[in-house]
């Protein structure tokens, strides 16, 4: 399967109390010696732009140079040295200075300084109600004053809310604090309190708003310096990014966001986002170096006595010891981790640690214990919903392991409900594609689970589940779930009226599935684990660009892959059947044209690409599928032809057929249904403007790109608007946003594209790009490239793909007989040429 969350204790990049220290103009310059104020200002401003090492030397240097000018100076640098020290996670450290003053300030402003500090200080210790205690105060002081300190003090009620749970009350008061900051114009608070809105959002799995958050505060954060807020952000959006299951790009920002902490000295954010970068190498199965980075965070953990990432650190331990069958050594993770969140009262740190005192025993089969574990996993108030799910999905294989069937079912339902009434609560449209894969090994347990009791079509029901929900809801053939609920399924009934057969593919971790989908049968075939396929299908996809022909080389993967992925269902395949693929993971990427097929008579070649057997066409799900149909009625054969652009830079090289090919499409159309944007007036704008649903047939010529970290900003590359315009790609997320009230009704799209199907396939969703774009604006069908095809064959296959669509083929029919002609009666024989392009379905 494809990289996924694992759902275990990622260290959540919160952001930490902040008090604002403000120069008190009024106080006179009584020294010779530089000025306090500048000693001061330029202390807090390195405070604030995250040089925490520095802002407590500067600190300390300015309480000695300036305690003796007046007891306020002697606090206002005192306070900005403890606060430099909670920062660092020194928070005793921190009580212990600000005890050391024999008297308290005078000014109100300083007094409520003083108390909200203490009480952050206590609360980073876990010490709430004596936390409590020092708001309290500082909220009575504030309800007879009207400090600009009180503003930060709403914060730190925010923040205590969160450590008590009750993160909604939490998510207002950061709201307040936030209108309160844009209210003073501060730009620091601005940032810290879009920082913290963040957090609570992660808090209440509101994933996506929390990635808007983090954005807008690292948007003022970066331009201002203000780096200590910066990488807390960075690492919060990788957070939001990691709960949306979109790994790619939580990776590369929780390793940045460690490595602007480490220049900051800011250790114990550092710990951090490494333990979160380690989960990902745990979920990838790079063990190894999961271990190391959570070794490594537990030493630096301990060396700032930072409690809070100790028992995180010892979390992360215990996982990966269990996950490397070092159950001694899980266990004295676990253990030790559950001792220190109990001594600490920590609910949060309490789930995590019975999650991995549940594996370890459940391992051990000492299943009441781990039973137990589970239950209050599962059970408790300060459990996330992601801890949740997989506290559901550990009973589950726990109850199958027991051979206690009825219960398995249940939590796997249970678990699966869970995610559900999660993801309904995702407001972006690109936040649902990738946010499936957090639950992609709940689906593939329980569909292991079914077929292992021999029920098949309930197995089939629940991978169709998965499969193509956020095209099928953005397409109104589906309403978004808050339960888990898939319906019957008559797949007989979808191969009938799509008039062949359907191969659907679900790829295991323990082992994969294909079911063949006749109207007349439904069988299931078992796979190799999905791992194996992987390995062989990114081996064949390299030797299919290579300068080999793989027929002649009879290239050993893709005979391989046919025997494991067709010839098991070859009894259900007619010679020239039509055949539908339904992919999954890695399959997304591979024509199946071009799989090696053995003679099956000494009269046969010896080998044959696939295609000469069958004609194939892709779709994303049965229930997409389901609603093909074969259009009787007789439209208007209209084109909207764009393309050969003036490209902006010598990125783009310009197309040397992209005209001849535009000619060659063209002369397939009456002239006066065509309206044709060429040269400088191929433009994104113009494309839009030109009322694209009118038209049956939509064509592109131009370069293409595929964004693999974020898949709807693949772009068709095509002229600038103007001199002042710099806009000159047409982008996926445009062409989903702008068809969203106005839906194409195109019959066929063709976007003569390189890698314009997409390179990053979701778990569930398929390959995410432009293809996928144009069936979400309404297209029926989407013919899109896999990967970079020369200039000259693509010209030869479009002629022939438009003069078969001219005498009425269908367009699977059509792009068929377009690939034969290259492989029979031309010099572009190789399926480098001709494979690529492929044909993606959703209505007929």
């Amino acid at each position: 399967m494809p990289g996924r969350k694992i759902s275990e204790r990622p260290a959540i990049g919160a952001a930490l109390p902040v008090v604002l220290f403000l120069a008190i103009a009024f106080l006179p310059n009584c020294s010779r010696r530089r000025d306090p104020q500048s000693a001061y200002e330029h202390a807090l401003q390195t405070f604030q732009h995250g040089d925490l090492k520095r802002s407590l030397e500067d600190a300390k240097e300015g309480y000695d140079e300036f305690h003796t000018v007046s007891a306020d100076w002697r606090w206002k640098f005192r306070i900005l040295e403890a606060n430099a020290m909670v920062s660092q996670q020194k928070s005793a450290d921190a009580l212990a200075l600000l005890a050391s003053e024999p008297e308290p300030p005078s000014s109100g402003e300083l007094a409520v300084q003083l108390r909200r500090l203490e009480s952050a200080a206590y609360a980073a210790r876990g010490n709430l109600p004596e936390a409590q205690q020092r708001l309290t105060h500082a909220e009575r002081l504030c309800s007879v004053s009207d400090s600009p300190a009180c503003s930060g003090v709403i914060s730190l009620r925010a923040w205590l809310d969160m450590q008590m749970g009750d993160f909604r009350s939490a998510q207002r008061l950061f709201g307040q604090a936030l209108i309160s900051a844009r209210k003073s114009r501060n730009r620091f608070l601005e940032a810290n309190a879009l920082l913290n809105l963040s957090w609570s959002a992660l808090r209440l799995t509101h994933f996506d708003e929390a990635l808007d958050w983090a954005s807008d505060a690292r948007q003022i954060a970066v331009p201002d310096d203000f780096s200590g807020l910066a990488q807390k952000a960075l690492g919060n959006m990788g957070d939001a990014y990691y709960r949306l299951g979109d790994l790619e790009k939580a990776e590369g920002m929780f390793i940045e966001a460690a490595n602007q902490a480490e220049r900051l000295s800011a250790i114990a954010s550092q710990v951090g986002w490494l333990l979160n970068a380690g989960y990902i190498d745990l979920d990838a199965g790079r063990l190894p170096a999961a271990q190391q980075t959570f070794e490594q965070s537990l030493k630096l953990a301990r060396q700032i006595s930072s409690r809070e990432n100790v028992v995180t650190a010892l979390e992360a331990l215990a996982f990966v010891s269990e996950r490397t069958d070092k159950l001694d050594e899980a266990k004295r993770y676990a253990d030790e981790a559950l001792a220190m969140a109990q001594a600490d009262k920590s609910g949060p740190d309490i789930v995590y640690a019975r999650l991995g005192q549940g594996r370890v025993a459940a391992r051990l089969h000492e299943t009441e214990l781990a039973e137990d574990n589970f239950r209050f996993v599962e059970e408790s108030k300060d459990t996330p919903v992601f801890l949740k799910w997989e506290a559901e999905r550990s009973l589950a294989r726990l109850y199958e392991d027991e051979d206690h069937s009825a219960s398995a079912e249940r939590e796997y339902r249970s678990a699966l409900t869970t995610f559900e009434t999660a993801r309904s609560e995702l407001k972006h449209e690109d936040s649902r594609l990738p946010f499936l894969s957090n639950a992609a090994r709940i689906y593939d347990d329980y569909i292991h689970f079914l077929v292992a009791r021999g029920k098949t079509v309930e197995a089939l029901q629940v991978a169709e589940y998965s499969r193509g929900r956020t095209l099928a809801e953005g397409l109104g053939l589906l309403q978004k779930e808050t339960s888990f609920k898939p319906a019957s399924l008559d797949a007989q009934g979808v191969a009938q009226r799509a008039g062949g057969t359907i191969l659907f593919y679900w790829l295991g971790g323990k082992q994969s599935y294909l079911w063949a989908i006749t109207p007349q049968k439904t069988s299931l075939f078992t796979l190799p684990p999905g791992s194996e396929i992987d390995a062989a299908t990114q081996r064949y996809r390299k030797a299919l660009g290579g300068p080999q022909d793989v027929l002649e080389s009879a290239d050993q993967d893709g005979r391989w892959l046919y025997r494991t992925l067709i010839a098991p269902a070859q009894a259900r395949l007619k010679k020239e059947a039509k055949v539908f693929i339904i992919p999954d993971g890695s399959l997304n990427n591979l024509n199946f044209e071009t799989l090696l097929v053995p003679a099956a008579n000494p009269s046969q070649p010896k080998l044959r690409y696939w295609i000469e057997d069958v004609t194939i066409a892709n779709a994303s799900s049965l229930r997409i599928l389901g609603t093909a149909r074969t259009r009787k009625d007789k439209r208007d054969r209209s084109l909207l032809l764009v393309g050969n652009s003036i490209t902006p830079n010598e990125e783009y090289p310009e197309l040397s057929q992209a005209a001849a090919q535009m000619e060659s499409v063209a002369r397939h159309f009456p002239a006066e249904n065509e309206k044709i944007l060429t040269r400088q007036a191929a433009t994104p704008s113009a494309y839009l403007a030109s009322n694209p649903e009118r038209f049956s047939y939509i064509h592109f010529v131009a370069h293409g790109t595929a964004s693999r970290l974020s898949p709807l900003d693949s772009a068709i590359v095509l002229s600038k608007a103007g001199a002042e315009d710099d806009s000159f790609k047409l982008y996926a997320r445009d062409i989903v946003s702008y068809h969203q009230q106005r839906p194409l009704r195109a019959d066929l799209v063709t976007i003569s594209a390189c890698y314009s199907a997409g390179e990053r396939s979701y778990s569930g969703e398929g390959l995410v790009g432009l293809s996928w774009a144009f069936l979400r604006a309404g297209s029926h069908n989407v013919i899109a490239a896999l990967w970079e095809a020369t200039d000259a064959s693509t010209q030869l296959l479009m002629d022939k793909l438009y003069d078969e669509l001219e005498k009425g083929a269908s367009p699977d029919a059509a792009l068929h007989a377009a690939k034969l002609s290259l492989l029979h009666h031309s010099a572009f024989h190789s399926p480098f040429y001709w494979a690529p392009f492929q044909l993606y379905m959703r209505l007929g």
